[in-house]
């Protein structure tokens, strides 16, 4: 992070370089599982559309030849994940990330301490898009996932350098994906 306090780069990075659009600039909780703007980092949000995986077709996951019959496609504000099973969903926001800057993405305690896990991949420099998220279900109960609430913060790390090779100069596969995206080979 620069000599600032890293909610003020993050602020000014959002605002003037578009980095996180939309953006909320406080930490809005009341009612809500928190997100926005935070001392260190910004909490996403969860957007309104899920694939919640199911067996009924009895396909098998391949990240190599991935089978849509695998989930059911939900549009909800409130999505049921079943118990020992996992969802995929996308963030509200879009993100550009800098050339200088590499994020880590934790899940909330909140649906940590209600045994869901929230797995997201770095965001690699010069990478921009909406968020894949991954939603595993740990317990042997149905799970409530809020849409358009907070579901994980985005910490960011920025290196006194750029990288010499950016996901956008490898040209990544997942480079400006907008929605929910399936694994792609």
């Amino acid at each position: 992070m620069p000599s600032i306090k890293a909610d003020k780069w993050i602020r000014r990075m959002a605002l003037e370089h578009g980095m996180i659009s939309p953006f909320e600039d406080r930490q809005v909780r009341e009612g809500v599982v928190s997100y926005g703007l935070s001392s260190y980092g910004y909490d996403i949000r969860v957007a309104d559309e899920f694939k919640v995986f199911t067996n009924i077709n009895s396909t098998v996951i391949d990240p190599k030849n991935f089978d849509s019959r695998s989930f059911v496609d939900v549009q909800t504000d409130v999505c049921i994940v079943p118990p020992n099973s996992f969802a995929l969903a996308r963030t509200v926001e879009y993100f550009r990330i800098p050339r200088d800057v590499l994020t880590v993405c934790l899940g909330k305690s909140t649906y940590a301490r209600c045994g869901i896990i929230v797995n997201v991949t770095p965001f690699e420099p010069e990478w921009e898009g909406n968020v894949t998220l991954e939603i595993s279900n740990t317990t042997p109960l149905p799970a409530k996932i809020y849409a358009n609430e907070g579901i994980a913060q985005v910490l960011f790390f920025q290196s006194d350098e750029e990288c010499e090779v950016s996901y956008k100069d490898k040209k990544g596969k997942y480079q400006a994906q907008t929605g929910l995206t399936l694994p792609r080979l």
